[in-house]
C-alpha cells in the first residue's frame, strides 16, 4: 500500500516547536522475519536502556521503518474513517501496565484535530495520503498562563516519520483528495500533563 517518497524524512519535534531530521530515514529492504512481537519486545529493551524522550525516539525510529517495510499486512490494518467524526482508529497492539501502545489512525480528506500533545513520546509513520503538521509552542504572558503561537509545519508524505517528545504540541490536517493512513506508536501517556489549546481564547483543558 505505502508508496515511499524518493527522499523520505525523520523530523524530530520538541516543546519549543523546533523541528530537526534525525537518524537515517533511508527506506529498508523488506525482512522476511521481523514481526510485530519481536518488534514489540525490542521496543520494551530500548525503554529499559534509554530514559529520555529523545534518546527514546532516536533509537525506535529506525525499527518502526523496519517493522512497515517488513510487514506489508500491518499497513492494511486499519479502519474506514467514520464519517460521523473524520477518523478512525484501530488498535494493533495494547495491554495493562505495558508501556506501550500501537495504532493505526485514518483521516477523511479535510479533516483537522485540536491543537495537542499527547502526555508521552510518540512516533507517526505516514502510510498513506499526505498529512499537515502544524507545530506550537508555549508562550505564556501573566494574564494568559496557556497562550501558544505557531512556529512552523511539516509536510508528511508516505514514508515519512515524525517523532514528538511528550511535551511537543501540533495540529495534523489531512490534505489532498485521499483519506490518510498513519501507524501511531505512544509511551505511557500522563494524563494529568496531556492539553488540548485554543489559540483564540489561549486557553488550554484537559485532553
Amino acid at each position: 500500500m505505502v508508496t515511499h517518497n524518493l527522499v523520505n524524512h525523520n523530523w524530530l519535534v520538541e516543546a519549543d516547536g523546533s523541528h530537526r531530521p534525525f537518524g537515517n530515514p533511508e527506506t529498508l529492504e523488506p525482512g522476511r522475519y521481523y514481526r510485530l512481537y519481536r518488534f514489540l519486545t525490542e521496543l520494551e529493551d530500548i525503554l529499559e536502556i534509554f530514559h529520555d524522550d529523545v534518546s527514546r525516539l532516536e533509537a525506535i525510529a529506525p525499527l518502526v521503518r523496519k517493522l512497515l517495510v517488513s510487514s506489508y499486512w500491518l499497513q492494511l490494518e486499519y479502519s474506514v474513517p467514520d464519517p460521523s467524526v473524520g477518523w478512525s482508529v484501530n488498535y494493533l497492539f495494547r495491554e495493562h501496565e505495558f508501556p506501550l501502545t500501537v495504532q493505526m489512525v485514518s483521516w477523511l480528506p479535510g479533516q483537522t484535530s485540536s491543537i495537542h500533545n499527547h502526555g508521552s513520546w510518540g512516533i507517526v509513520a505516514l502510510v498513506a495520503g499526505q498529512e499537515r503538521n502544524r507545530l506550537w509552542r508555549r508562550a505564556p504572558q501573566p494574564d494568559q498562563p496557556d497562550r501558544i503561537e505557531l512556529v512552523d509545519e511539516v509536510i508528511l508524505n508516505p514514508g515519512d516519520v515524525v517523532a514528538l517528545t511528550a511535551d511537543a504540541i501540533h495540529s495534523i490536517e489531512a490534505l489532498g483528495q485521499e483519506p490518510t493512513v498513519s501507524f501511531n506508536l505512544y509511551g505511557v501517556t500522563r494524563f494529568d500533563q496531556r492539553y488540548e489549546f485554543d489559540p483564540a481564547t489561549h486557553t488550554a483543558k484537559p485532553f
